[in-house]
């Protein structure tokens, strides 16, 4: 559902993403892992269609980026750290809007029914300027979902969200995913990332540390104590230490003798690569 291969981004002479390959099937929910400056939001930035990559192909639904963007995005839906929302416009024409961009036959059950779920119902008519953090991102969520993507991409999707709101997001990942879509959740939570997460892509430096099942990492990069590590253990490994090459997994130990994240005020910074 999503590929990327050999995705490679740089700004001038700096090099955000290195050589990235890695795919994501229907059903699968990738936690896209790294530190900050790792290229984590660059990836998603690309995947998206907002910036071009330098090299290598992207493709969504099998639709190259590059060549189809219209039917790649079509399909995919990207839900960014700090949605940008129409302050003037309600909650409900937010809705309308992209039913008209997405040709969404069936707003009125769809929105409903979102609203719904996200307990937005009593601010149906409310203006985004009225709007706390956290149902702006409901809001930025129920556009996302209205269109029923085929590839959903999530950076740092809990920003704003009260404990009933996270719950019901991540209930909504897992019945996406059920339902065939295919998911990145880019997050420093690591509780999160483990609680939902069928597969792992560890970045450090703008390369590959690790690819695969997450319960493959886990195995592989054993405790102190013998038992399956903590993600947070396997994290720290990965990005900090490095170990052998896991079966089923793929594995990469980052040159940390040539960074590739953006300096502060670069081009990189400055194109919006956060945590």
């Amino acid at each position: 559902m999503i590929r990327v291969e050999g995705y490679t981004k740089a700004y001038r002479t700096t090099l955000a993403v290195d050589d990235l390959t890695f795919h994501v099937e229907p059903g699968q929910v990738l936690g896209l892992l790294g530190r900050n400056g790792a290229g984590k939001t660059t990836t998603l930035r690309a995947l998206a269609g907002i910036i071009p990559p330098t090299r290598g192909t992207l493709s969504v639904g099998g639709f190259n980026l590059k060549e189809h963007e219209i039917e790649a995005k079509a399909r995919l839906a990207y839900i960014p750290d700090d949605p940008r929302l129409f302050e003037p416009l309600t909650v409900w024409e937010h809705l309308e809007f992209t039913a008209m961009a997405y040709q969404v036959d069936d707003l009125a059950g769809r929105g409903a029914a979102l609203l719904r779920q996200f307990e937005l119902e009593p601010k149906r008519d409310a203006l985004i300027q009225e709007l706390s953090r956290g149902m702006r991102q409901k809001v930025a969520i129920c556009c996302a979902y209205l269109h029923d993507p085929l590839a959903i991409l999530f950076d740092e999707p809990l920003t704003g969200l009260d404990p009933r709101g996270i719950r019901t997001l991540k209930e909504s990942i897992t019945e996406r995913a059920r339902n065939g879509a295919a998911v990145i959740v880019s997050s420093h939570l690591l509780s999160l990332v483990e609680d939902l997460c069928t597969h792992l892509l560890v970045l450090n430096l703008g390369k590959t540390c690790f690819f695969g099942p997450t319960e493959q990492a886990r195995r592989i990069h054993r405790s102190h104590q013998g038992s399956d590590a903590s993600l947070e253990e396997v994290f720290f490994q990965l990005t900090e230490g490095g170990s052998p090459a896991p079966e089923g997994g793929e594995f990469h130990r980052p040159d940390l003798s040539s960074p590739a994240n953006p300096e502060p005020g670069s081009p990189a910074d400055a194109a919006g690569d956060q945590p």
